[in-house]
């Protein structure tokens, strides 16, 4: 959870200036998601692979058991 200090920086900051962050973040993590060697990079874009299919499957799962509750 992020300090009230932080949430209130970031109110303060104009919508361009908190996509500028956003952008220069995402470039960052990009750049470091990609470094090491082929077998690392591989293994974790693999592992993002299964984190997004098992989240998929949790909210499919969701989503069928909010619609069989709204069928009742």
């Amino acid at each position: 959870m992020l300090s009230p200090e932080t949430l209130d920086t970031y109110r303060r900051m104009s919508p361009g200036q908190r996509l500028r962050l956003t952008l220069d973040l995402s470039h960052t993590a990009w750049r470091a998601l990609l470094e090491g060697p082929p077998e690392v990079v591989a293994r974790r874009f693999e592992r993002l692979r299964q984190e997004n299919e098992l989240r998929d499957q949790r909210i499919t799962a969701g989503l069928k058991r909010a619609e069989q509750f709204l069928a009742r």
